[in-house]
């Protein structure tokens, strides 16, 4: 199922009583699950600046609250049918997400961030063979050459941009005239195209 495009964070909250927003939002739910993308902006307008919210005081960026707010309203459109009103309300089911995502992303920087400190401790005792070094890192360098023309042309330009120009979403958007939505998606699914080909889990 193709998932709609999101609308911006300008949009009102929702207004009216929890019992009100609740049996509007279960609606909305009900119709995205058969695939309804007027329901899904709707449901967005009503909820993005909770979820947003949400988001930005657990991660505190604002660049990676938009990511991660992004992802909660793709895994809602993907999982709609799969909300059951007995076990909560419709909030209650979007906020565990949203919250649930926010965390695993902290979990990930904080994990990657581990690793490079153990990386840099155990390396400053080694010494390398600079050989064996340059040839290792040649052959990385041509796995990921021969990987990157597995992308599409879009794919593979939009993350070259990011990855090896340096740019930003907004930035890689401008050079290709697409919005940044489109470009996110684009470097997103490239990626996993990458990790996929070069064997990384």
């Amino acid at each position: 199922m193709e998932t709609p495009n999101a609308p911006n964070f300008e949009a009102p909250a929702a207004a009216g009583t929890p019992a009100d927003v609740n049996q509007r939002l279960a609606g909305l739910l009900d119709l995205m699950a058969a695939g309804d993308q007027e329901a899904f902006a709707q449901f967005y307008q009503l909820t993005s600046r909770r979820v947003f919210g949400m988001a930005r005081r657990v991660l505190i960026d604002p660049e990676l609250s938009e990511d991660t707010t992004q992802e909660v309203f793709i895994q809602v459109w993907q999982n709609a049918a799969k909300f059951n009103p007995e076990a909560g309300s419709p909030l209650a089911w979007l906020m565990t997400i949203a919250h649930r995502r926010a965390v695993d992303r902290v979990r990930s920087a904080q994990s990657s961030t581990d690793r490079e400190a153990r990386y840099g401790a155990s390396s400053q005792d080694i010494d390398h063979d600079s050989v064996s070094d340059a040839v290792s890192n040649r052959l990385e360098a041509e796995a990921v050459v021969r990987c990157l023309e597995t992308l599409t042309e879009t794919q593979r330009e939009s993350v070259r941009l990011a990855y090896y120009g340096g740019l930003t979403y907004r930035e890689v958007a401008e050079k290709l005239n697409a919005a940044v939505p489109t470009i996110k998606s684009r470097i997103r699914d490239g990626l996993i195209r990458l990790k996929t080909c070069l064997g990384v889990s």
